[in-house]
């Protein structure tokens, strides 16, 4: 059985879609839908002080970077192939990350998105494999991203440092001998205008634009391509599920809090910038900073992950410091919201709408979002429209039922173009135009009669830690390095702040120490030396004689995670 958005969404036509231009003229061309330039807020203003540039400004910056970007790499709007024009960008969250990527789609490349929590190892895989040649970073990254440059040969004239408010960086300043995003732009300001980009009919469909780094539904982290086509029909789609409970003229000021490098974020930033709204850019959470910048910008709809969700409720009184009233919204995503936090945050704030979205980095974040007029708690929302969804059994099955749990297959325009270089993981997850999402699903009415997707569980074996990806295989793998550890297992456990951590089995070495607390703290130290923070083993390491596996060596990951919870049971029962 096809599921479908709901009846009550619009009838998109998939004509509606651009296929052959870059994002860089979509997101600014009143031909395709949005407000005029001169009747948009801001796009991007820093949470910390308002300040900001008007939309004609940031179009008017996108075109005299992409004009430097042509001096300085020789590259052509219409010349060469975009893998020849690939940029990496490392950096923390500024109000100009989302403009560096439409400069370099003006010239046909391709923008790498890369986690600014990366190591300089995590940095190098990423950059060789996208086979970046122009790396932009912030001053606080630097010296992560010259290890990383060294190491891929990409030399210091082609590193470039996006502008920051001192006071966001600690006072740090960028080296004389970089050249920062707003020389680029003055520089380009001075010379003669690009040739307008030609695409042939469908190019925007096959052309990669965005390059980001998932785990995908298992294995190691593999480049994503997503194309214009895939972020333009994200955005489209959005724009038509909302129309229902938004008015023609509505223009929210959006937080922007979750990491542009992530699918959530780059996807609901463009949506906004489209609207002609305004995102108000912060690098870092930190609770008491964020109150402030929703009191200051007025802020109408805050996307967050539910670490955030869960720390609102756990500090009520701090929030009744602020004025929030301008709140009309709060949307969760990346990892789902409990029914209890909702309740919580509801009771603690009754006339915030408390919506969920669901999606992965292969359907271009959100596929199934809640309408404010139908929420259903614990439910992700209903499906976009053009998107389709299928459950299907773990014998492989067709579900035709509601209410019966299977794996959620997706087909649609915001599908990807599927991973860099990697057939194998291609053909596992992309199976006759559908998408194998790895996760179990049910499908329920809602009292409204409309259709709710419920993710129950995850059949695929990614840990979600505060809405990042960490891969069990690739923290097993560097494990493994270790001189003590003769075989391993990771899995996630509940954490009430990051929703879920790595937690180790380890089968020790015979010759190994015979202090486990003291190997524990080696173990634990063998990564966070070596990985992004939030792959650290924070749910522990555990001993263990056997790594339960298959007879076709399968570790049996589900019989670890009973472990874990009886061992959990038992110790609150003894407290």
């Amino acid at each position: 059985m096809v599921f479908k958005a709901p009846s009550w969404a619009p009838n998109v036509g998939p004509d509606l879609i651009p296929d052959s231009i870059p994002i860089s003229d979509f997101i600014f061309n009143e031909k395709c839908g949005r407000p005029s330039l001169s009747n948009s807020k801001n796009p991007f203003v820093w949470g910390a002080s308002g300040e900001g540039y008007s939309a004609t400004q940031v179009q008017h910056r996108v075109d005299c970077l992409a004009k430097s970007f042509s001096r300085e790499f020789g590259w052509h709007p219409n010349r060469g192939s975009e893998w020849d024009k690939v940029i990496g960008v490392f950096s923390l969250n500024t109000i100009d990350y989302l403009p560096i990527g439409w400069a370099v789609h003006r010239l046909s490349g391709i923008a790498a998105l890369v986690n600014s929590s990366s190591t300089a190892n995590e940095l190098t895989y990423q950059l060789r494999a996208s086979k970046t040649s122009v790396l932009f970073t912030c001053v606080s990254l630097l010296n992560t991203a010259l290890e990383a440059a060294t190491k891929c040969g990409i030399p210091r004239s082609r590193m470039f440092i996006i502008d920051m408010p001192p006071k966001l960086v600690g006072g740090l300043r960028a080296p004389d001998e970089f050249t920062t995003v707003n020389q680029l732009i003055e520089r380009g300001c001075a010379l003669s205008e690009l040739e307008p980009v030609k695409w042939e009919k469908g190019q925007g469909a096959r052309q990669c634009a965005y390059l980001g780094f998932s785990s995908g539904t298992s294995g190691l982290p593999k480049g994503v391509m997503v194309s214009h086509h895939n972020m333009i029909a994200e955005v489209i789609l959005l724009k038509y599920f909302e129309s229902r409970t938004r008015t023609a003229d509505q223009k929210d000021v959006v937080l922007g809090l979750l990491p542009q490098n992530h699918i959530f974020g780059l996807s609901v930033y463009h949506a906004a910038v489209f609207r002609g709204e305004c995102v108000a850019v912060m690098h870092k959470f930190e609770l008491q900073a964020l109150l402030a910048a929703i009191h200051r910008c007025k802020m109408n709809t805050l996307y967050v992950v539910p670490p955030i969700a869960i720390a609102m409720v756990k500090n009520g009184e701090l929030m009744k410091n602020y004025d929030l009233s301008s709140v009309r919204s709060i949307v969760t995503g990346a990892a789902p919201l409990g029914l209890e936090t909702a309740e919580q945050l509801l009771a603690l704030q009754p006339s915030w709408q408390i919506l969920q979205a669901y999606g992965l980095t292969e359907t271009t974040a959100v596929a199934t979002y809640t309408s404010p007029h139908d929420i259903l708690f614990g439910s992700s929302g209903s499906l976009l429209p053009l998107l389709d969804a299928r459950l299907v059994s773990l014998d492989g099955d067709e579900i035709e039922e509601y209410d019966k749990p299977g794996e959620l297959l997706l087909r649609g325009p915001t599908v990807v173009l599927g991973y860099l270089n990697n057939e194998t993981a291609n053909k596992e997850t992309f199976q006759d135009g559908w998408l194998r999402t790895g996760d179990e699903a049910v499908i329920r009415k809602s009292p409204k009669g409309d259709d709710h997707i419920f993710i129950v569980d995850r059949i695929k074996e990614l840990i979600k830690v505060k809405g990042f990806q960490v891969a069990p295989a690739e923290l097993e793998a560097h494990l493994l390095t270790h001189p003590h550890v003769v075989d391993t297992a990771v899995i996630g456990v509940d954490d009430d702040s990051a929703g879920e951590v790595p937690k180790a089995y380890v089968v020790k070495s015979k010759d190994a120490p015979a202090d486990e607390q003291a190997l524990v703290c080696h173990i634990q130290k063998h990564v966070s030396d070596s990985k992004a923070h939030y792959k650290w083993l924070k749910g522990g390491v555990e001993f263990i004689e056997l790594i339960p596996k298959t007879a076709s060596g399968k570790i049996l990951r589900r019989h670890l995670r009973e472990l874990d919870r009886e061992a959990r049971q038992k110790k609150g029962a003894k407290l």
